[in-house]
């Protein structure tokens, strides 16, 4: 287990990024399709082809996810991926045509620094394609990818990702964009809110504050009372490889919510677009109580564990007035 999405047989992560820009996309390529579903919490979300993973809907499977920067216009990189897959010969199969299914989810970062100006087309669509085409079985943490322009209220954001398995042996794993509107570290210090759950010292082993002050409690907001909705965002993949019908991936998704409001503070706020997608390769076949039950408990400690690693593996941005790094700060 390397503690990645990719410890999920069948998955593999590319990222593909400008630092001029500063944004990027994130691209979860599957080996053969699975059954997906999401969850929405936050009050912003933008999505690309989310209404196919309604569990009401025909298409059952998918063969890719993206993430992506660049708000509304990020939502292009999904076709970027897309157009990877249809030279592979990737997709949902209609006649004499091949259409593959590539869902994905934007994050807001047009106001971190970079530069937006890109003329008449926005870059994401061919970023799609170039993380597409990076996808493997190792993948960088931080300040890459979609997480490359992405930040909290008051430290660099970034990608993390986390896994986990069951007592009975079925894999569970994350992958997060941390861009929330809220803190993922207690008040000023360095803190993870995701601490009690923490492997070993993934992101710095340093507990919980000895006790909790008001001012700790506080709420911080990016921006401050300048804060806007629509500029934040987390998103999450959680991928297993239990045997899930579509109703139960979108359940998974939502217990595997739980993980933002133990990772995040505040979170589901109206400035947030906060989602979950459940992916599932159907390797493993489980009960459908007990076990996808404790299956859902075990991937909301996985999501938390992945915010944490996105904010404690970034690096900043190199602009002015730019958001420091957790290690910045509170590294030895």
């Amino acid at each position: 287990m390397k503690n990645l999405l990719t410890d999920i047989s069948g998955v593999r992560v590319g990222h593909a990024d400008d630092a001029r820009l500063a944004s990027g996309v994130t691209a979860v390529l599957f080996d053969t399709p699975v059954v997906a579903a999401m969850d929405v919490r936050g009050g912003g979300p933008g999505t690309r082809d989310s209404a196919l993973l309604d569990p009401v809907n025909t298409v059952e499977r998918i063969d890719a996810l993206t993430l992506s920067g660049g708000s509304a216009f990020g939502i292009e990189s999904g076709g970027g991926v897309q157009a990877w897959l249809a030279e592979q010969g990737r997709g949902f199969v209609i006649g004499d045509a091949t259409v593959p299914i590539v869902p994905g989810a934007v994050v807001f970062d047009l106001l971190n620094g970079g530069d937006k100006k890109w003329g008449r087309f926005a870059p994401y669509r061919d970023l799609g394609y170039a993380a597409a085409a990076a996808a493997g079985d190792d993948f960088a943490l931080g300040s890459t990818g979609a997480g490359l322009g992405a930040t909290t209220a008051n430290l660099k954001g970034g990608i993390g990702s986390a896994s986990a398995a069951t007592p009975g042996g079925v894999k569970v794993a994350a992958l997060a964009v941390v861009n929330a509107v809220g803190s993922v570290t207690v008040g000023d210090g360095p803190w993870f809110w995701a601490a009690p759950f923490e492997s070993g010292d993934e992101y710095g082993g340093r507990g919980l504050p000895p006790s909790f002050t008001p001012e700790m409690l506080a709420m911080r907001l990016k921006g401050g009372a300048t804060a806007n909705a629509g500029e934040n965002t987390t998103l999450a993949i959680v991928v297993t490889d239990a045997a899930l019908t579509k109703p139960q991936a979108r359940r998974l998704a939502m217990m595997a919510q739980t993980g933002f409001a133990r990772a995040i503070y505040p979170v589901h706020a109206p400035l947030d677009g906060d989602i979950v997608f459940a992916a599932a390769t159907g390797a493993k076949p489980i009960d459908p109580f007990v076990e996808l039950t404790e299956l859902g408990m075990i991937a909301a400690n996985t999501v938390a564990r992945a915010i944490a690693r996105g904010v404690y593996e970034a690096t900043a941005l190199p602009f002015p007035d730019a958001l420091p790094a957790w290690k910045d700060r509170f590294a030895p």
